[in-house]
């Protein structure tokens, strides 16, 4: 049987809500930082100055002021999407750490409330601005912590075994048929209220939609980069029939 180790006590210390507003990837990276003496002991906003304390109490040190620079504690929120004008990008469902948000590419999205953390960080990626935090109306039990640990841990495995063993292990989402937010890292959506790029001069009328490599200009272009394309093409003209129905 593994021994426990000084991170292990530390991460079950931790709110597990995998916010990342501590620095890290997540509360495991952050226990074991804070292990081996890299970093301090109040950067976690969810846990508050109660999680301070008790991390503390276990390293036999004082209790340092809760790092406000890192988020404001605060009551249980939860994420909820404007179903009337969400896309279906699925940017929001690779950006949940703990696989709290379901639907399909094209398809509405929702969020399950009893497994949203608060971490927002679905918030930021949605390019049509129909995801907000609401209360959630109850409070973070250590059941919810152990089960968005188990979540956030097979969400990690599912990713990087998707991946296959070469992948850059921070994002997983390069792999072919991977979730749309992967093209949205490698190139940024554009803002809502920006127009069509023009098309150059001398550009050849039946050429391929614009950000899609042209074959027949570059037969030796990437396979797996021109899927790239054609999904963030279809994203943007997700988020141009997203403006129209906004501007009516």
């Amino acid at each position: 049987m593994p021994s426990i180790t000084l991170a292990d006590r530390i991460d079950g210390l931790l709110p597990q809500t995998q916010c990342t507003k501590c620095g890290y990837d997540g509360c495991r990276p952050y226990a074991r930082a804070i292990a081996a003496g890299e970093v301090d002991i109040n950067r976690c906003p969810p846990g508050g100055e109660e999680g301070v304390r008790a991390l503390a109490a276990l390293l036999g040190r004082p209790a340092p002021a809760l790092d406000l620079s890192r988020g404001q504690p605060g009551p249980l929120m939860v994420a909820v999407v404007d179903e009337a004008h969400c896309i279906g990008c699925t940017l929001c469902i690779d950006a949940c750490p703990v696989d709290a948000i379901v639907g399909a590419a094209k398809r509405m999205h929702t969020v399950v409330d009893e497994l949203c953390t608060g971490c927002d960080l679905c918030v930021a990626p949605c390019p049509v601005d129909c995801i907000a935090m609401a209360p959630a109306g109850r409070g973070w039990t250590a059941e919810d912590a152990v089960r968005a640990r188990d979540r956030h841990e097979r969400r990690a495995r599912r990713l990087l075994e998707g991946a296959g063993p070469n992948a850059d292990t921070g994002a997983g989402a390069r792999r072919a048929g991977a979730p749309l937010a992967a093209i949205a890292r490698q190139a940024p959506l554009p803002a809502a209220d920006t127009p069509p790029a023009p098309v150059p001069s001398g550009a050849r009328p039946d050429g391929p939609p614009s950000g899609i490599p042209d074959l027949a200009a570059n037969p030796a272009a990437d396979a797996e980069a021109q899927a790239a394309a054609r999904r963030r093409a279809a994203i943007e003209s997700a988020l141009a029939r997203a403006r129209a129905r906004r501007a009516t």
